[in-house]
């Protein structure tokens, strides 16, 4: 950005560096599908993982980290969290809790470090996901990805 604010791939660096997790941040081009991005990246769905941030109804975060091919299990996550109402917010909410746009989400570099739960179908993958802007994609140990922001690992999603 011209402005002098960190673009969303250098926040996501510097939060990487941070926290001594290697990261690697590639350009892509949009895709169309799950299947379409897959291909692109050379790899299977399930080693795409979304970033989801979901709002509790203290105006609290969490993200959720869900491999494609399946979506989040909201009595599963809810059971987790000990809370009786979570919500996807809307993209502008989205923004607002963690700096990126909807489709650029991670944990990497969120304008507030909201708790992170992983699925428990990530770990042990070499996985890609959000990079913090649109046309990139970023590439990490999930294990890794894990240990660095002490994530709480769980059986939270179903398939779609």
């Amino acid at each position: 950005m011209t402005d002098g604010t960190p673009s969303g791939a250098d926040r996501v660096r510097a939060d990487a560096a941070a926290r001594g997790l290697e990261v690697e941040v590639i350009e892509r081009p949009a895709a169309r599908s799950l299947q379409e991005a897959a291909a692109l990246l050379g790899i299977e769905p399930g080693d795409i993982v979304k970033s989801l941030v979901v709002k509790r109804s203290d105006d609290t975060y969490v993200f959720a980290l869900v491999p494609g091919g399946r979506k989040i299990s909201w009595p599963k996550l809810r059971a987790l969290l000990g809370v009786n109402k979570l919500q996807l917010p809307d993209a502008s909410l989205a923004l607002a809790a963690t700096g990126y746009e909807r489709g650029t989400i991670t944990p990497l570099g969120s304008t507030t470090a909201w708790p992170v739960v992983v699925d428990e179908a990530v770990v042990g993958r070499r996985v890609s996901m959000g990079a913090g802007e649109h046309g990139r994609s970023l590439f990490v140990d999930a294990d890794a990805l894990i240990a660095a922001f002490d994530a709480t690992v769980a059986d939270i999603s179903e398939p779609e």
